[in-house]
């Protein structure tokens, strides 16, 4: 019985420290618009490049792919998922809303519905999805986030969505 006991430890042991290795190497994706791509800031200041030096600081492997393309609806989000999102990701940092879809006259009931998709096509391929877009209005909230635009995030905006997206992966 004894023995048994210690099988199946070691067995929960041996499957946590694998998964912790999975984690640790993990393809993420991060998937939107022109504050993913990062919009009037450096590449190295946009948030999945900080968000994959913030990670690799804390000892991981893991690679964040920027699939930001700047004035895209929740429909051209939708319609690149299999060009944007390779086999072998493991996470989808999605951070998109409305704003696009209704710029373009589109409606936000419809951009809600695409979004919703988007999440439905990732799950069914095992993927999970962070969604991003309401920290990210949060800190758009924020005195100093926002280009003079109003619609783009500073890079200090950009580094402190990053550090709250470290801290959930």
């Amino acid at each position: 019985m004894k023995s048994v006991r210690v099988l199946i430890f070691v067995s929960a042991l041996i499957g946590a420290l694998l998964a912790l290795i999975d984690i640790a190497s993990a393809q993420i994706v991060a998937l939107g618009a022109s504050n993913v791509e990062g919009h009037g800031v450096n590449p190295s200041e946009a948030w999945p490049a900080q968000l994959e030096s913030m990670l690799r600081a804390k000892g991981s492997s893991a690679h964040v792919t920027n699939a930001g393309v700047s004035g895209d609806t929740t429909g051209q989000v939708l319609a690149r998922i299999s060009s944007a999102v390779p086999d072998g990701t493991k996470v989808v940092i999605l951070d998109i809303g409305p704003f696009n879809d209704v710029r373009t006259g589109g409606s936000a009931d419809i951009a809600q519905t695409n979004i919703v998709a988007i999440k439905r096509q990732l799950a069914g391929r095992g993927i999970r999805v962070v969604d991003a877009f309401g920290t990210m209005r949060s800190i758009m909230r924020q005195p100093g986030m926002l280009q003079a635009d109003q619609v783009h995030l500073t890079a200090e905006g950009h580094r402190r969505l990053a550090m709250q997206l470290a801290g959930s992966l």
